[in-house]
């Protein structure tokens, strides 16, 4: 369908040379307080020319264009567009990698989605993980405010992460049901079944098309018995599977893993048996966000007569709106605060934390470092890591565990006991929703190219022909033509680069800022302060000389007092007979000159920073 003024959209392209990170479940949530705009990616360019989005053809095409988590694990964000109706499938977000110094969270780009505000019916979230959510915040008001479907619990998670943006509108959340249908418009309607994940309330989306069903699993496994599918997992998706099903997109992140997934239940048994036979203090770390393995802890530690206290303030709050929902019903004196720690035997209490992934802040970071006031890790405590390692975090991970053992923890981890089970699905998990589901193109989502790849395969192992296993890049424009007949994918592709959210910073991070900080890191900053006559254009005084991450100045003087010479002789060489003096081009001069001279002697190139003090 065209657009009011039957013109096509252009906007402007950032081309991504790759993504910029991976997306890890942390539990530090920066407190950022103000509404970002766009910041360019650090390894990207920007056209020259406006880019050309071609419309839709004609009424017998659907769109879909993935705006995130494709190429990636994180900000997941899909358009679903027929005629004159849209509807987004989630907004998450994504933690940065070490090529972003600086930088809070990216989210995807929402310009293709701002060009048609008007035709936006809703954005419909599939549960309450970040990178499913994490956006909405930067997003919602962007494109209009729509409203946004989702489950009680995700839409309470969503509320609590808008009130720490007072200066945004109301987000308009509307509660759905699992049986629930929303019709959108004349030709979309919206449905839901409920999925396995690591979270309550998770979900798996059906948009109706006049072509038939566009299915969107959102993050899933199948809960199984040694790999027989139990009753009610089957009962769903073969009553999917009996509809006209258009498209299947589907979680790819643990594809390539073989067989099924652990099951949660055993990890369950398994954290039954440690709550109930550990002799000392028993401390946890996992994700916050696992809220399904939370409750079961704390309604297992009542049952022993055990107290447990909360530490990580993320932990605190989802804790907190479980018991607000009543997904949490335990007595008041089961949750006890930290200083009562000392008041009960060690046996009797279980600390229940954030950070197993090493984070620097986190609270079990803050115990192994001996920086958490109330709690002191000792050789009588049982410290158990439920979670995996998320890839990159290795290091932080065995800084943890080391940190912990020479305070003398026993330390129980995934690897050496079934402590954790994933939320996504193996390959053979896989390959049944696909048998169960027929439907007649496939589309991977959630994962890098690689794992998209991979999940193809297991397409093609489910019968599916290769024509129709589309294999996406974020922002492609992809297009069901004749009724859903026929994939045709554009050679345009939607706005797809990195968006950026720094801190509480206003405006936009260039590429400039972003190479200042990884060069700040790299090589530090070299600050010359220097007082000029302006009437003679010499200096008054020896310059003054400030180094951060540089060099040792007690440990440099020789080169301070030859760079101290050569700023002098620099400064006075580019004033003589300069009247009146032009401090820009001294100041670029100065650069140069010191900056050619610094990487001659240390084969370092700091940020050189000149001030200049006309007396």
């Amino acid at each position: 369908m065209t657009n009011p003024t039957n013109k096509s959209v252009f906007v402007r392209k950032t081309f991504s040379a790759r993504p910029i990170g991976t997306f890890g479940q942390k539990d530090n949530v920066s407190q950022d307080k103000t509404f970002h705009r766009k910041f360019s990616n650090p390894t990207s360019f920007e056209a020259v020319a406006p880019q050309f989005i071609p419309n839709i053809p004609d009424k017998d095409t659907v769109r879909i264009i993935p705006l995130g988590g494709v190429e990636e694990v994180g900000k997941n964000m899909t358009v679903v567009e027929c005629r004159d109706e849209i509807v987004v499938i989630d907004a998450g977000f994504q933690f940065p990698g070490e090529e972003a110094p600086g930088i809070d969270y990216i989210i995807p780009d929402t310009t293709y989605l701002q060009k048609k505000k008007r035709l936006i019916k809703g954005i419909f979230v599939t549960h309450g993980h970040l990178d499913h959510i994490g956006g909405i915040p930067y997003i919602a008001d962007k494109i209009g405010n729509p409203p946004i479907f989702t489950r009680l619990l995700t839409s309470v998670m969503i509320k609590k992460r808008q009130d720490e943006f007072p200066q945004l509108p109301s987000l308009d959340l509307r509660v759905v049901e699992k049986d629930a249908r929303i019709k959108v418009g004349k030709h979309l309607a919206v449905r839901f079944f409920n999925v396995t994940h690591t979270i309550p309330d998770a979900m798996g989306i059906v948009v109706e098309t006049p072509f038939g069903n566009i299915i969107f699993t959102g993050d899933l496994k199948i809960d199984h018995d040694n790999g027989v599918p139990l009753p009610h997992e089957v009962e769903t998706f073969s009553q999917i599977g009996k509809e006209n099903n258009l498209l299947l997109a589907a979680d790819s992140t643990n594809v390539e893993r073989p067989g099924w997934s652990f099951s949660e239940r055993a990890v369950h048994e398994n954290l039954r048996k440690i709550i109930a036979d550990t002799k000392g203090r028993l401390i946890i770390g996992t994700f916050a966000s696992l809220l399904e393995r939370i409750i079961f802890i704390i309604k297992t530690a009542e049952e022993f007569n055990k107290k447990v206290i909360l530490r990580g303030r993320s932990m605190k709050v989802n804790v907190g709106i479980a018991k607000e929902l009543q997904m949490l019903k335990v007595k008041t004196s089961t949750l006890i605060a930290p200083e009562e720690a000392e008041s009960f035997p060690p046996q009797n209490v279980i600390i229940l934390a954030t950070g197993a992934q090493g984070d620097e802040m986190a609270a079990l970071m803050r115990m192994s470092t001996k920086k958490d006031k109330h709690i002191k890790v000792n050789k009588t405590d049982t410290v158990l890591l439920s979670s995996s390692i998320i890839p990159g975090n290795e290091k932080s991970v065995q800084k943890l565990k080391d940190n912990l053992s020479r305070q003398g923890a026993k330390i129980i981890h995934y690897r050496v006991a079934d402590v954790h089970s994933s939320g996504h699905a193996n390959h053979d998990e896989t390959l049944w929703i696909h048998k169960a589901i027929k439907p007649k193109f496939f589309m991977p989502l959630h994962g890098h190219h690689y794992m998209l790849r991979v999940h193809g395969e297991v397409a093609k192992e489910a019968g599916m022909p290769d024509a129709n296993i589309i294999i996406p890049d974020n922002g492609m424009i992809i297009d069901l033509v004749e009724g859903g007949n026929k994939v045709q994918i554009q050679k345009e592709n939607a706005p797809s680069g990195v968006v950026m959210v720094d801190g509480l910073g206003t405006g936009d991070v260039k590429d400039v800022v972003i190479r200042d900080r990884q060069l700040l890191a790299q090589d530090g900053m070299f600050v010359i302060i220097s007082t000029i006559d302006v009437k003679t254009g010499k200096t008054r005084q020896s310059p003054d000389i400030i180094s951060r991450g540089f060099i040792y100045l007690k440990e440099s003087q020789d080169l301070l007092r030859q760079t101290r010479f050569l700023i002098k002789k620099t400064i006075e060489d580019a004033t003589a007979e300069m009247h009146p003096v032009n401090f820009d081009y001294v100041k670029n001069h100065l650069r140069e000159k010191v900056g050619k001279f610094l990487f001659q002697k240390t084969k370092k190139r700091p940020i050189i920073l000149p001030v200049l003090i006309e007396v």
